[in-house]
């Protein structure tokens, strides 16, 4: 592990040198912009357009920007013309700026040969090609953000649902750093009494006493309880989750599917096992960014083609975070319809009676209690051909993948979204128990010590204040180049 200080050189980059990238998607748009950062930006950023004097920090500066003729195949008898465009530059001085370095944001039209020319042009004088994430590196490293800041950077760019965006922009304000900071406080304070009880052993001295001392890391540990409470509603939040969409061929599987997206995304007929494989599309369902999969029909076949088809469907269902299992309303019950009830009974699952506007004739009365039902055990009818129903249906898929039901606005406390935070969380209150028992053995304060220390080591890694240079490398190879 290493230590993160305003000093410190992260392995296999250098900080000291002038960055540049193009900012903006690739392909076309009406504007595209190109980032500078680091000492040389601004000179760069001159000779880009030839300007002598110097930029006004904060302000926007109109200036006319020229390629090199390098870039120009020769054509015999025709003049040579450089590719040129009107650009807009601003100056963002160090440190008031989003790495911490002189930041230089060209914004140009969006052609990508414009774009290119710009870039070519700037690493001709002298800056070099970004790596993916080295911008928000090196505002991490210059203690701009801190860890979990730069993590949220990455996943509110990522981000396609408001509720994903929300979350994201929350830790991106620091919502979350500054519940770890204020737990680490109020931890470091009991590990301060602890050490100076130990410093004075001669005296008999106790800073802290060990009823104390244990009173103060419940609430300690109550509080890392409350955030890990909330981790995995939201990682649903951040991640998403996996709903497959089952049942017998011809109960409506693909036209429910198709209604969940609002649009026809799988084919439709009345031929049985139309659907041979699993077809997955994203879909924003309560504000969360949802995979549904919709899946063959499960029946016993002697086509080889749909025996994949209904395998596929059971490997399917292994990994589903929910299954939605349709049942058409208007038959009486299949074989294949108690097969499927019950190899999904002891997963997270709604049944849906489907065609709804059709006579019923299922042969289960209106809420009958399905064994292993998210929806209190009760079935939900819809009929996907007038949409009856369907409101109801996002609402239950909704309820059944958060918490407890909890509807997805409610966020009283920062919510934990990251895998890694909530596992350093869970390492960290492992630590803090133990502590506490040796606390209640009456033991020298050493032994308590080195838990408690630990326990501080792990809220620091969440902030990055302690953390490896591998760690920090996986994390930033993952944004986009640019960011």
């Amino acid at each position: 592990m290493a230590l993160l200080d305003g000093g410190r050189v992260l392995s296999g980059f250098s900080t000291s040198d002038t960055i540049v990238a193009i900012a903006t998607p690739a392909g076309r748009g009406g504007l595209g912009v190109i980032r500078i950062s680091g000492p040389d930006a601004a000179r760069i950023a001159g000779e880009l357009v030839g300007r002598a004097h110097p930029f006004k920090p904060r302000h926007a500066t109109f200036a006319r920007f020229s390629g090199s003729r390098q870039e120009l195949p020769p054509r015999q008898g025709v003049p040579s013309r450089l590719v040129s465009d009107q650009v807009v530059i601003t100056f963002f001085p160090s440190p008031s700026s989003y790495t911490g370095e002189h930041v230089i944001e060209i914004s140009a039209h969006g052609s990508p040969v414009i774009l290119a020319s710009i870039l070519r042009r700037a690493i001709d004088a002298g800056a070099r090609l970004a790596e993916p994430g080295e911008f928000t590196l090196r505002a991490f490293l210059n203690g701009k953000i801190d860890l979990v800041q730069a993590e949220a950077v990455a996943d509110l760019i990522d981000a396609v649902t408001p509720l994903q965006a929300r979350a994201a922009f929350d830790q991106l304000e620091g919502t979350l750093t500054g519940a770890i900071g204020r737990i680490e406080s109020d931890l470091f304070d009991v590990i301060a009494k602890l050490e100076a009880s130990l410093d004075f052993p001669d005296e008999g001295y106790h800073f802290v006493g060990a009823t104390e001392a244990r009173t103060a890391l419940a609430s300690v540990i109550e509080r890392i309880e409350k955030l890990l409470a909330q981790s995995a509603r939201g990682r649903l939040v951040r991640e998403g989750a996996q709903v497959a969409i089952v049942g017998a061929p011809n109960v409506g599987k693909s036209s429910l599917f198709n209604a969940l997206l609002n649009t026809d995304r799988a084919i439709v007929t009345a031929i049985p096992g139309t659907t041979r494989d699993a077809l997955t599309e994203r879909a924003d369902i309560g504000g969360l960014s949802l995979a549904l999969i919709d899946t063959a029909g499960v029946r016993e076949t002697a086509d080889v083609v749909e025996q994949e088809g209904v395998s596929r469907t059971r490997g399917t269902l292994r990994v589903a975070d929910l299954v939605l299992v349709v049942l058409d309303r208007s038959r009486a019950m299949t074989d294949e319809d108690f097969v499927i009830l019950a190899e999904t009974s002891s997963q997270l699952r709604l049944v849906v009676l489907n065609k709804s506007d059709l006579p019923a004739a299922l042969g289960v009365p209106v809420g009958h209690h399905f064994s292993g039902a998210a929806s209190g055990g009760s079935a939900i009818e819809t009929s996907v051909h007038t949409g009856a129903g369907l409101d109801n249906l996002i609402a239950a898929i909704a309820a059944a993948l958060n918490d407890e039901g909890a509807s997805p606005d409610q966020r009283d406390q920062p919510a934990v979204t990251n895998v890694r935070h909530a596992v350093l969380l869970e390492s960290a209150r492992a630590a803090l128990l133990r502590a506490t028992e040796a606390l209640a053995g009456e033991v020298s304060e050493e032994f308590p010590l080195l838990d408690l220390q630990e326990a501080g080591h792990m809220l620091q890694e969440i902030t990055g204040r302690r953390t490896s240079d591998d760690l920090l490398h996986h994390i930033f190879a993952t944004f986009c180049i640019g960011k």
